[in-house]
């Protein structure tokens, strides 16, 4: 099993996920994050069922990383609870695999 994870996280639009993205690969807190726009989520949000257009983050990084990425996409992002789930990777290219874990070391 490698120590990398695959982090999900959705956002009003694209432009706001990039930024996001750029400033977590900026800060060495991620290796990347794909955006998927066109997203449609449908949830509960105080009492009442909500469907809205949102685009999704398909980021990676080191399972280590993942508390620092939380706590940084919850300064940066605009909902007051953003969407920020991790799931770890039991196999993978090799290659890539390493080629995360060195993008998000110190």
């Amino acid at each position: 099993m490698s120590d990398v994870v695959v982090g999900l996280v959705t956002g009003p639009d694209r432009e706001q996920l990039v930024r996001l993205g750029r400033t977590l690969v900026d800060e060495r807190l991620i290796a990347c994050l794909n955006v998927v726009n066109g997203v449609t989520s449908v949830y509960r949000w105080e009492g009442e069922v909500c469907e809205e257009a949102e685009a999704l983050g398909i980021l990676k990084t080191a399972a280590a990383r993942s508390d620092a990425v939380e706590r940084r996409i919850r300064e940066l992002h605009p909902y007051d609870v953003p969407e920020v789930l991790f799931i770890p990777v039991a196999a993978g290219s090799p290659p890539y695999v390493d080629w995360v874990s060195e993008q998000v070391s110190d």
